[in-house]
């Protein structure tokens, strides 16, 4: 039956946090529990703490406290509460007490000025001081070097609980981390986290935008491939936020009711134009806890009566992980988690290239390359040298490679602009139809876009011009198959059908199917059935035997996993046990049992001996039933019969009882008599019983009258007190025991019956027989026997790649018999099922378990075993893992050099094995010493150091161990010995492409100018202004090693100008300049007056701003007004001259009129008014029509204004316009290139009041040529030409027209 579905139960009701302490500080971490009577354990680095001088451990109800005392640079690391199923982890940081103060001063520092700044305003006097110190959030600057580092806040190290700095409560012992500086673009990354089923979880970036030019791209990877842009949904959703005060990009990926296949590793990637920064992380998702109340033993089955699985979902999605290299990983290791910096993506042709012949199928299976052949074939043709074209400036490569489904862009270069290509696949020409093939021609670029691409799009692609062509390669790469739903492990009974299911990521996927190392193939005696069902694939062995139990491994290129197969012997029921049978002389005894197999076969036994068939003995066996059938019965008969079933460990017993019938024709008297002799059994024996079974004592006696029996039970053997009795008379009971004890009397019998025995029925028995001729004793001495306790918890001793050490202790009882042995079983932590380890009894106490998986969870457990049984499982051990040391740390370098410090930098070990890297190790000794001395306390995370203190001009050695669980990996050393000294570098202003034209701000804007450099030793760096210094009071500074950064708070037109900034090292120096132009709104127009009034026209003039606003006046608005109604409305905007005329006005008005000045910045404040104002008479005449004579109107089409020659962006729509004019309309016609336009979807014409349109929709290269209009009616006709050229984005027209052809062309056109 499946089990229930477990609700998600945290046994935390609060978690303890992260804190940042200094040291000789106490820091204490507090929790509460769900549960008041919950035990918690504290673990510091995986071990268990307990209360002491340095930790104290307290716990009151639910709430439980940990107290570290006087903290120290050790008691940095990581610790971790545990209750019940729920694991919380949390770090504690140690601080340098010197760096402390530093930070606190720089916080107050800040909190004063902005207090400052809210106080004073803008009229306090001391307001312009507060410019002389940079807020953070004001300047940001990039991320500094550690020498720069102690006069800068640093941002707090992520994950930590750490407030900013900016708030009134700021906790001292929240002060950021000055030597675990962030690196790249990220300001905060996402850090691992462990969810439970069900539950949701939250991944947050932050990227800081003040120094990029461009808004970053964030993308979001599981594992190496898997693009979540994708996947966002329901489970899945992706945020972002900018906050435009301190120019911070917050990117959140959540994750919605986790499942267990969510489980692994993520990667996020932040790129913006050339900078780009990763980071990896890992989701651990928990099963959930079981709820109080449930039967664990519930879960120990292994398969129901059908064979099938069990239900219930095992995810080993997170600790099977592909391996890091298919050449360099041993089988049995498996990359973990992905580390700080992941890997770039290396091309399979360099591979190819690099590698042996004999590594050539590796890397195929590896990156889904199928065409083994082939590749061979196209590696030998791009090994040949390629002679110089004349018709390429630029050739395809030899080879490119693409991803399933994604686009490919192949592009060449010609000598000659106009010539035609040809693009070949395999020979064949390409044919452009549908969207599958896109062909571009730009300038002398050529352009061949593949969609989709598909397996079929691997081929040999190649380019023709004229008589050459060159050649290239494309493959296409499928992404790795990964297993997505893992095997399980499975315990069967013998001769039941196995399915070995796993699910993959992609349908119709090549697996292979192995057990322990060999591969699986469909035999003749077809014992293995592959199936296969879209993504899911079964391995079917019809009837499991003994030799089917082993290690089955399914993999694929993407992954693999393995489960265990456990086969043991059916168990044997018993339907129908025998009963116990009183018969007569001459009667028939039948004993009659039924089994479970009808295979078993069995032997009859009475009192202990083999039971032969012979005329009065019978012995059957028919299907499961079993019989023994005794005919004529004798006194002789009467015994213990018993059935055992043959390689079964157990029997079935019954009593045959003798019903003899006399007559005592003359009464007499007999005293009585106990004839225990004829049991087999003396006056002293002992009868041992099993705990459980039945206890029946059949006591013979004789007498005359039938004697009183009376049955009693002492303390202990030997002891003369009876600690409880039971009489029978007459065959009554006259004493009753409670409901277990049945004593009953027949004729020369006295049966004591004790169902269940258990160990308390233990003792001394005795029964008395009376009557008045005398009366008799005996004593029979009961040991009841049960099987042992459980052993104690097992101890895991020592761990290895596969395998660990287990111990533990023998139990407290062996339940009266020795113990013979001990039965071990193992599961993973995230699964139900019990695996044993060994079928027969191991006598020691000390056991290595192996055949274990690498980064898998499990717990152990023991069973104790005696001549009875075997006990009660033990408490399950600690969890542990089975790992391995990590492979030593590769690329190690120097990455700069100075006096006294050095930096170094290093790749993560190609291995890393399951176990969460711990960190590194660095170790530095003199040239030819061998005492290695620590560079540093502790381990460093980051793969980049920076060592101080360093003795100059000695000659220093250097190496790094990587270390995990297991301990240090090798070490890996510089190649020689490196002397400790500077090495000049000459100093180089870069200057940013947006500072090498002028930079134009608006008044009270803030400027923040930040200029890279290069240069060694730290250069002088000196700012200057028209050649003079700089005013600090107005102008702040601040160097780095690597930048310098100039900051105005709020920019004034006197800081307009040419700024220099100059470098020297010694007698080296390099300078830079950089001009600034402050702007402003312009001052009003002046001296506006009205020259001329004449019908409904007024003609103004007026004199230009003296103020232009540090900047070209764009134009002038003018406006009128009514004088009545005094409403102004614009007449002109953006006017360029400096007189006008205002017409359309309505007669018998007066206006009045203004205007504005307009420049880049905007309107002036203050608009020029006119003096005077203008009225508009009214003037009354009489209309007389004039008399002509009728005049012939009919003109030929003439054109006014020719079409222009242009040059567009391809992709922006186009215009083409002309004047013509005509009596009657002419009809107008457009060409292209001669051929009749008119009809084309492409192209839409417009005609209005003479004037002729063309619109182009999103031009193309195709779309350029030579356009014609012409104009037909009854007196004539006329055309004008022009050529428009299209040219890509980001190009400059290759001829600009000059005004001279502009006016040919009007002349023609006149």
């Amino acid at each position: 039956m499946p089990e229930p579905v477990k609700k998600t139960v945290s046994a935390f009701a609060k978690k303890p946090k992260t804190q940042v302490a200094e040291e000789g500080a106490t820091v204490v971490f507090e929790t509460e529990t769900e549960k008041p009577d919950a035990k918690v354990r504290w673990q510091s680095n995986t071990k268990d703490l307990a209360s002491g001088d340095k930790y104290m451990i307290k716990a009151d109800g639910n709430k439980h406290s940990l107290t570290i005392q006087a903290v120290t640079k050790e008691d940095g690391t990581a610790y971790a509460v545990i209750a019940g199923g729920s694991k919380v982890k949390f770090d504690l940081k140690v601080k340098e007490k010197e760096v402390m103060e530093e930070v606190k001063l720089e916080v107050k520092k800040e909190v004063k000025e902005k207090e400052e700044e809210a106080q004073g305003g803008a009229g306090d006097p001391a307001a312009p001081a507060a410019t002389d110190t940079l807020a953070p959030e004001e300047a940001p600057a990039p991320a500094e070097t550690p020498a720069a580092a102690d006069t800068t806040p640093v941002a707090p190290q992520p994950g930590a609980n750490i407030q900013a700095h900016d708030t009134p409560g700021f906790d001292e012992s929240q002060a950021p981390d000055t030597k675990t500086d962030l690196t790249g673009l990220f300001t905060e990354k996402p850090q691992s986290g462990e969810v439970a089923v069900g539950e949701n979880i939250n991944f947050v970036a932050k990227v800081n935008a003040a120094s990029l030019l461009k808004k970053p791209t964030i993308k979001w990877f599981k594992g190496k491939w898997m693009d979540l842009a994708s996947k966002s949904g329901k489970s899945l959703q992706l945020k972002e936020l900018y906050d435009r005060n301190s120019k911070v990009y917050t990117f959140e990926m959540q994750i919605i009711a986790a499942k267990p296949s969510f489980a692994g590793a993520y990667r996020c990637e932040v790129s913006s134009r050339d900078k780009f920064d990763s980071c990896n992380f890992d989701l651990t998702v928990h099963e959930a806890r079981a709820v109080e109340g449930f039967d664990i033993r519930a879960a120990f089955r292994r398969t129901s009566v059908d064979g099938s699985e069990e239900a219930g979902e095992l995810d080993f999605s997170a600790l099977l992980k592909k391996r890091d290299s298919f050449f360099k990983g041993s089988p049995g290791h498996r990359a973990s988690k992905s580390q700080v910096k992941s890997e770039p993506d290396e091309d399979v042709w360099e591979i190819l290239q690099k590698a042996k012949a004999s590594e050539y199928e590796k890397i195929a299976f590896q990156y889904g390359i199928t065409d083994l052949r082939g590749m061979l074939k196209r590696l030998k043709k791009m090994r040949k040298e390629e002679k110089k074209s004349e018709a390429f400036l630029k050739k395809l490569d030899p080879a490119y490679q693409v991803e399933k489904g994604h686009k490919m862009k192949l592009c060449i270069e010609v000598a000659n602009e106009d010539v035609d290509v040809k693009w070949l696949k395999n020979g064949q020409e390409i044919q452009s139809t549908g969207s599958k093939y896109i062909f571009e021609s730009v300038g002398n670029k050529r352009y061949l876009t593949i969609n989709h691409c598909s397996l079929s799009d691997d081929a040999t692609y190649t380019c023709v011009v004229g008589d050459e062509k060159c050649t290239t390669e494309l493959f296409v790469k499928e992404p790795p198959v990964t297993i997505t739903s893992n095997l399980e492990d499975q315990m069967v009974m013998k001769g039941e059908r196995v399915e070995l299911e796993c699910e993959v990521s992609e349908e119709g996927a090549t697996v292979k199917w192995e057990k322990d190392g060999v591969e699986l193939t469909r035999d003749e005696s077809f014992k293995y059935r592959f199936k296969k069902d879209g993504r899911k694939h079964v391995l079917i062995i019809n009837e499991a035997t003994k030799e089917d139990c082993g290690h089955y491994t399914v993999k694929t290129n993407g992954g693999e996993s393995m489960a265990e197969l456990m086969v043991s012997e059916k168990e044997l029921e018993v339907y129908q046990n025998i009963a116990d049978l009183t018969v007569k002389a001459k009667d028939e005894a039948v004993f009659k049992c039924e089994v479970s197999d009808e295979t078993v076969k069995g032997i009859w036994y009475k009192n202990g001996v083999e039971v032969k068939a012979d005329a009065r003995t019978h012995i059957t066996h028919i299907g499961r039933i079993h019989k023994l059938t005794i005919d004529d019965v004798k006194p002789e008969d009467q015994g213990d019969y018993t059935f055992v079933p043959e390689g079964y460990a157990f029997n079935l017993s019954a009593k045959l009882n003798f019903l003899e019938v006399k007559i005592d024709y003359v009464p007499r008297q007999d005293p009585p008599k106990i004839h225990l002799d004829c049991m087999g059994h003396t006056a002293d024996s002992t009868i041992v019983v099993v705990a459980g079974n039945k206890l029946r004592l059949d006591v013979p006696i004789t007498g005359d009258p039938a004697p009183t029996v009376i049955w009693t039970k002492g303390e202990k053997a030997g002891s003369e007190v009876a600690a409880e009795t039971w009489s029978i008379k007459d065959g009554d009971v006259m004493t009753e025991g409670d409901g277990r004890l049945h004593v009953e009397s027949t004729k020369g019998h006295c049966i004591f019956t004790i169902e269940g025995a258990d160990k308390q029925d233990e003792g001394l028995y005795s029964v008395i027989v009376r009557n008045p001729a005398g009366e008799d004793k005996a004593d029979i001495n009961v040991k009841v026997v049960d099987a042992p306790d459980p052993p104690s918890a097992p101890r895991i001793l020592s761990v290895g790649e596969d395998s660990c050490v287990v111990q533990w202790d023998p139990p407290k009882s062996d339940g009266g018999n020795p113990i013979i042995g001990y039965v071990l079983e193992r599961k993973k932590k995230k699964s139900y099922r019990w695996m044993r380890l060994n079928f027969d009894p191991y006598t020691d106490t000390t056991y290595e378990a192996k055949r274990m998986i690498e980064g898998v969870e499990y717990e152990m457990r023991v069973y104790a075993v005696n001549a009875i049984g075997m006990s009660c499982h033990s408490a399950a051990s600690q969890p542990f893992i089975p790992v391995a040391p990590t492979s030593e740390p590769v690329g190690l370098c120097v990455d700069d050099i100075s006096d006294t410090t050095i930096s170094l930098k290093w790749r993560t070990p190609e291995h890393l094995g399951s176990s969460e890297l711990d960190g590194y190790g660095v170790e530095y000794c003199k040239e030819g010493s061998d005492e290695w001395v620590p560079a540093f306390e502790g381990l460093t995370e980051r793969t980049s150091v920076i060592i101080r203190d360093l003795p100059t001009g000695e000659k220093m050695q250097f190496r790094v161990k990587a270390y995990n669980m297991a301990g240090p990996s090798a070490p890996t050393s510089l190649a020689q010995a490196v002397t400790i000294r500077e090495i000049m570098q000459k100093p180089k202003i870069w200057i940013p492409r947006n500072l090498r034209q002028t930079l134009i701000k608006k008044v009270e804007e803030t400027i923040n100018l930040v200029i890279p450099f290069q240069g060694k030793p730290r250069p002088v760096i000196t700012w200057s202004k028209d050649g003079e210094p700089l005013n600090p009071k107005q102008v702040s500074i601040r160097n780095s090693d690597t930048d310098t950064i100039l900051f105005i708070r709020k920019s004034e037109r006197k800081d307009s100008g040419k700024y220099e900034v100059k470098l020297q090292i010694e007698n080296v120096e390099d300078t830079a300049s950089i001009s600034i132009q402050i702007v402003d709104l312009p001052g009003s127009p002046e001296k506006l007056k009205i020259m001329d009034v004449w019908g409904f026209n007024v003609a103004l003039e007026w004199k230009p701003p003296k103020d232009n606003g540090n900047c070209e006046i764009t134009g002038y608005m003018v406006q009128k007004a009514d004088k009545k109604t005094m409403e102004w409305y614009t007449v002109y905007e953006l006017y360029r001259r400096t007189n006008c005329v205002v017409a359309d006005l309505i007669m018998g008005n007066e206006y009045i009129f203004r205007i504005y000045a307009v420049n880049m910045v905007g309107l002036s404040l203050e608009p020029c008014f006119s003096a005077d104002s203008a009225y508009i008479q009214k003037t009354g005449f009489e209309y007389k029509p004039p008399t002509y004579k009728e005049h012939d109107f009919s003109e030929a089409p003439k054109f006014t204004h020719p079409l222009v020659s242009r040059s567009v962006i391809a992709g922006y729509n186009a215009t083409l316009s002309c004047s013509v004019r005509g009596i009657p309309k002419p009809k107008v016609t457009w060409y292209k290139n001669k051929m009749d336009i008119s009809n084309e979807a492409k192209y839409r014409m417009f005609s209005k009041q003479g004037v002729l349109t063309l619109e182009i929709r999103k031009p193309c290269s195709f779309d350029g040529g030579v356009y014609m209009c012409k104009a037909v009616n009854a007196s004539g006709e006329d055309a004008v030409e022009c050529k428009l050229e299209i040219r890509p984005p980001g190009t400059f027209p290759q001829a600009q027209i000059t005004k001279e052809e502009r006016d040919k062309q009007m002349n023609k056109a006149d």
